[in-house]
Protein backbone atom coordinates (compact mmCIF):
# COMPACT_ATOMS: atom_id res chain seq x y z
CA UNK A 1 0.00 0.00 0.00
CA UNK A 2 3.28 2.07 0.64
CA UNK A 3 4.40 1.77 -2.06
CA UNK A 4 1.23 2.03 -4.62
CA UNK A 5 0.61 5.25 -2.27
CA UNK A 6 4.14 6.68 -3.13
CA UNK A 7 4.28 5.90 -6.97
CA UNK A 8 1.24 7.74 -6.99
CA UNK A 9 2.17 10.74 -4.94
CA UNK A 10 1.23 13.23 -7.22
CA UNK A 11 -2.52 12.17 -7.53
CA UNK A 12 -2.10 12.47 -3.43
CA UNK A 13 -1.13 16.36 -4.16
CA UNK A 14 -3.91 16.31 -6.49
CA UNK A 15 -6.94 14.98 -4.11
CA UNK A 16 -5.42 17.11 -1.05
CA UNK A 17 -5.46 20.34 -3.33
CA UNK A 18 -9.13 19.39 -4.36
CA UNK A 19 -9.78 18.93 -1.13
CA UNK A 20 -8.77 22.06 0.51
CA UNK A 21 -10.53 24.24 -2.43
CA UNK A 22 -14.08 22.51 -1.97
CA UNK A 23 -13.75 23.10 1.92
CA UNK A 24 -13.59 26.73 1.27
CA UNK A 25 -14.97 27.31 -1.74
CA UNK A 26 -18.08 30.44 -1.71
CA UNK A 27 -16.91 31.19 1.91
CA UNK A 28 -16.57 34.72 3.22
CA UNK A 29 -13.57 33.96 5.68
CA UNK A 30 -12.34 31.31 3.64
CA UNK A 31 -9.07 29.51 5.48
CA UNK A 32 -9.15 32.07 8.39
CA UNK A 33 -12.10 29.28 9.36
CA UNK A 34 -8.74 26.82 10.30
CA UNK A 35 -7.84 29.63 13.02
CA UNK A 36 -11.88 30.41 14.23
CA UNK A 37 -12.40 27.10 15.07
CA UNK A 38 -10.53 26.59 18.00
CA UNK A 39 -10.63 30.43 18.58
CA UNK A 40 -14.22 29.67 19.54
CA UNK A 41 -13.78 26.63 21.24
CA UNK A 42 -10.67 27.95 23.47
CA UNK A 43 -12.72 31.06 23.77
CA UNK A 44 -15.71 28.71 25.35
CA UNK A 45 -13.73 26.23 27.27
CA UNK A 46 -11.51 29.46 29.24
CA UNK A 47 -14.96 30.93 30.35
CA UNK A 48 -17.11 27.94 31.31
CA UNK A 49 -14.34 25.40 32.45
CA UNK A 50 -11.86 28.12 34.26
CA UNK A 51 -14.34 31.37 34.88
CA UNK A 52 -17.07 28.61 36.59
CA UNK A 53 -15.33 25.49 36.86
CA UNK A 54 -12.19 26.66 37.99
CA UNK A 55 -10.20 24.51 36.33
CA UNK A 56 -6.53 24.57 36.55
CA UNK A 57 -4.38 25.00 33.47
CA UNK A 58 -1.18 23.92 35.11
CA UNK A 59 -0.16 27.62 35.93
CA UNK A 60 -0.44 28.54 32.04
CA UNK A 61 -3.22 31.40 30.85
CA UNK A 62 -6.51 29.85 30.23
CA UNK A 63 -6.73 30.90 26.24
CA UNK A 64 -2.95 29.01 25.79
CA UNK A 65 -3.78 26.45 28.14
CA UNK A 66 -6.92 25.42 25.62
CA UNK A 67 -5.58 26.70 23.03
CA UNK A 68 -2.34 24.41 22.93
CA UNK A 69 -4.86 21.27 22.33
CA UNK A 70 -7.52 22.64 20.58
CA UNK A 71 -5.30 23.60 17.50
CA UNK A 72 -4.37 19.84 16.91
CA UNK A 73 -7.50 18.53 18.87
CA UNK A 74 -9.35 20.35 15.76
CA UNK A 75 -7.05 19.15 13.06
CA UNK A 76 -7.22 15.31 14.25
CA UNK A 77 -11.30 15.38 14.83
CA UNK A 78 -11.83 17.04 10.94
CA UNK A 79 -9.19 14.46 9.76
CA UNK A 80 -10.75 11.64 11.25
CA UNK A 81 -14.58 12.74 10.03
CA UNK A 82 -13.51 13.49 6.51
CA UNK A 83 -11.16 10.67 6.21
CA UNK A 84 -14.05 8.37 7.01
CA UNK A 85 -16.26 9.43 4.62
CA UNK A 86 -14.18 10.14 1.90
CA UNK A 87 -14.42 6.61 0.34
CA UNK A 88 -18.89 7.09 0.16
CA UNK A 89 -18.09 10.78 -0.67
CA UNK A 90 -16.08 9.56 -3.71
CA UNK A 91 -18.14 7.09 -4.89
CA UNK A 92 -18.54 8.23 -8.00
CA UNK A 93 -14.34 7.52 -8.65
CA UNK A 94 -14.67 4.15 -7.21
CA UNK A 95 -16.67 2.58 -9.51
CA UNK A 96 -15.36 4.98 -12.87
CA UNK A 97 -11.13 4.68 -12.43
CA UNK A 98 -8.99 2.12 -10.73
CA UNK A 99 -6.41 4.05 -8.40
CA UNK A 100 -4.88 3.26 -5.19
CA UNK A 101 -8.34 3.88 -2.67
CA UNK A 102 -6.06 4.71 -0.03
CA UNK A 103 -4.89 7.99 -1.20
CA UNK A 104 -8.55 9.63 -0.84
CA UNK A 105 -8.14 9.25 3.20
CA UNK A 106 -5.02 9.99 2.96
CA UNK A 107 -5.21 13.48 1.32
CA UNK A 108 -8.35 14.18 3.44
CA UNK A 109 -5.36 13.72 6.42
CA UNK A 110 -2.59 16.35 4.48
CA UNK A 111 -5.52 18.60 3.54
CA UNK A 112 -6.32 18.80 7.23
CA UNK A 113 -2.21 19.70 7.87
CA UNK A 114 -2.24 22.86 5.98
CA UNK A 115 -5.50 23.94 8.52
CA UNK A 116 -3.34 22.66 11.16
CA UNK A 117 -0.13 25.00 10.01
CA UNK A 118 -2.20 28.05 9.41
CA UNK A 119 -4.23 27.18 12.79
CA UNK A 120 -0.81 27.35 14.44
CA UNK A 121 -0.85 31.37 13.73
CA UNK A 122 -3.00 31.41 17.09
CA UNK A 123 -0.50 30.23 19.15
CA UNK A 124 1.85 33.03 17.95
CA UNK A 125 -0.79 35.90 18.36
CA UNK A 126 -1.70 34.16 22.23
CA UNK A 127 2.26 34.41 22.93
CA UNK A 128 2.36 38.11 21.90
CA UNK A 129 -0.86 38.64 23.84
CA UNK A 130 0.53 36.97 26.73
CA UNK A 131 4.15 38.32 26.46
CA UNK A 132 5.21 34.75 26.33
CA UNK A 133 8.68 33.73 25.06
CA UNK A 134 8.36 29.95 24.02
CA UNK A 135 10.98 27.70 24.97
CA UNK A 136 12.96 25.01 22.93
CA UNK A 137 10.69 22.34 22.88
CA UNK A 138 8.53 24.15 20.91
CA UNK A 139 10.20 22.27 18.14
CA UNK A 140 8.88 19.18 19.28
CA UNK A 141 5.03 20.43 17.45
CA UNK A 142 5.52 19.50 13.97
CA UNK A 143 6.90 16.18 15.87
CA UNK A 144 3.65 15.66 17.63
CA UNK A 145 1.57 16.22 15.18
CA UNK A 146 3.04 13.93 12.67
CA UNK A 147 2.37 11.62 15.33
CA UNK A 148 -1.27 12.79 15.30
CA UNK A 149 -1.59 12.54 11.43
CA UNK A 150 -0.20 9.40 11.69
CA UNK A 151 -3.34 8.32 13.95
CA UNK A 152 -5.66 10.00 12.03
CA UNK A 153 -4.77 8.13 8.91
CA UNK A 154 -4.67 4.56 10.81
CA UNK A 155 -8.27 5.00 12.06
CA UNK A 156 -9.15 7.05 8.74
CA UNK A 157 -8.05 4.23 6.73
CA UNK A 158 -9.77 1.61 9.39
CA UNK A 159 -13.07 3.95 9.72
CA UNK A 160 -13.40 4.68 5.91
CA UNK A 161 -13.45 1.09 4.40
CA UNK A 162 -15.78 0.22 7.85
CA UNK A 163 -17.63 2.97 6.22
CA UNK A 164 -18.50 1.58 3.24
CA UNK A 165 -19.46 -1.47 4.19
CA UNK A 166 -21.42 -0.24 7.14
CA UNK A 167 -23.35 2.45 6.42
CA UNK A 168 -24.08 3.00 9.78
CA UNK A 169 -20.63 4.38 10.78
CA UNK A 170 -21.67 7.55 8.57
CA UNK A 171 -23.84 8.33 11.75
CA UNK A 172 -21.95 7.26 14.58
CA UNK A 173 -18.63 8.76 13.82
CA UNK A 174 -19.79 12.40 15.17
CA UNK A 175 -20.87 10.83 18.55
CA UNK A 176 -17.37 8.77 18.33
CA UNK A 177 -15.59 11.80 17.81
CA UNK A 178 -17.36 13.77 20.49
CA UNK A 179 -16.78 11.40 23.01
CA UNK A 180 -12.92 11.08 22.13
CA UNK A 181 -13.05 15.06 22.91
CA UNK A 182 -14.20 14.05 26.50
CA UNK A 183 -11.70 11.23 27.72
CA UNK A 184 -8.74 13.04 25.95
CA UNK A 185 -7.13 15.64 27.31
CA UNK A 186 -8.36 18.79 26.00
CA UNK A 187 -10.74 20.05 28.47
CA UNK A 188 -8.39 18.72 31.44
CA UNK A 189 -5.25 18.33 32.58
CA UNK A 190 -3.81 14.41 32.27
CA UNK A 191 -2.19 15.46 35.93
CA UNK A 192 -5.62 16.03 37.25
CA UNK A 193 -6.98 12.74 36.51
CA UNK A 194 -6.96 10.52 39.81
CA UNK A 195 -3.96 7.69 40.26
CA UNK A 196 -6.78 5.20 39.86
CA UNK A 197 -7.45 6.29 36.31
CA UNK A 198 -4.54 6.87 34.89
CA UNK A 199 -3.81 3.55 33.47
CA UNK A 200 -7.32 3.56 31.62
CA UNK A 201 -6.78 7.27 30.02
CA UNK A 202 -3.18 6.11 29.03
CA UNK A 203 -4.63 3.04 26.41
CA UNK A 204 -6.20 6.51 25.07
CA UNK A 205 -3.68 7.30 22.27
CA UNK A 206 -4.37 11.08 21.91
CA UNK A 207 -3.64 11.08 25.99
CA UNK A 208 0.48 11.19 25.19
CA UNK A 209 0.07 12.65 21.74
CA UNK A 210 -2.39 15.48 23.36
CA UNK A 211 -0.48 16.20 26.46
CA UNK A 212 2.96 16.35 24.42
CA UNK A 213 1.60 19.23 22.10
CA UNK A 214 0.35 20.77 25.17
CA UNK A 215 3.75 20.64 26.71
CA UNK A 216 5.10 21.43 23.19
CA UNK A 217 3.74 24.89 23.22
CA UNK A 218 3.78 26.43 26.54
CA UNK A 219 6.92 27.23 27.76
CA UNK A 220 8.04 24.96 31.54
CA UNK A 221 5.57 22.47 30.81
CA UNK A 222 8.18 19.03 30.74
CA UNK A 223 7.11 16.52 28.26
CA UNK A 224 5.22 13.12 29.82
CA UNK A 225 8.04 10.73 27.33
CA UNK A 226 6.72 7.75 28.63
CA UNK A 227 2.98 8.51 28.15
CA UNK A 228 3.97 9.77 24.34
CA UNK A 229 5.93 6.66 24.09
CA UNK A 230 3.07 4.19 25.02
CA UNK A 231 0.35 6.85 22.66
CA UNK A 232 3.42 6.48 19.96
CA UNK A 233 3.09 2.54 20.13
CA UNK A 234 -0.69 2.05 20.41
CA UNK A 235 -0.76 4.52 16.90
CA UNK A 236 2.04 2.29 15.03
CA UNK A 237 -0.59 -0.65 15.77
CA UNK A 238 -3.35 1.29 15.03
CA UNK A 239 -1.97 2.37 11.80
CA UNK A 240 -0.99 -0.77 10.95
CA UNK A 241 -4.09 -2.64 11.81
CA UNK A 242 -6.20 0.24 9.88
CA UNK A 243 -4.34 -0.16 6.71
CA UNK A 244 -4.14 -4.29 7.10
CA UNK A 245 -8.52 -4.04 7.08
CA UNK A 246 -8.49 -1.64 4.57
CA UNK A 247 -6.33 -3.74 2.03
CA UNK A 248 -8.70 -6.78 2.82
CA UNK A 249 -11.70 -5.11 2.03
CA UNK A 250 -10.64 -2.58 -0.74
CA UNK A 251 -11.28 -4.91 -3.58
CA UNK A 252 -15.23 -4.51 -2.58
CA UNK A 253 -15.66 -0.85 -2.82
CA UNK A 254 -16.24 -0.55 -6.06
CA UNK A 255 -19.57 -3.74 -5.82
CA UNK A 256 -21.21 -2.30 -2.09
CA UNK A 257 -20.16 1.56 -2.49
Amino acid sequence: MIREAWAARELLYFFAWRDIKIRYKQTLLGASWAILQPLIGMIVFTAVFVGVGGFETAGAPGPLFYGAALVPWTFFAGALTNAGNSLVTNSDLLTKVYFPRALLPAATVVAGLVDVAIATLLLAGLYAWYGVTPDAELLLWPVMLGALALLALGAGLFVSALNVMYRDVKYALPFAVQLLLYISPVIYAVESVPDAWQPVLQVNPLTGILSGCRAAAIPGMPVDWPAFGVSLGITAVVALLGARYFRAVERRFADVV
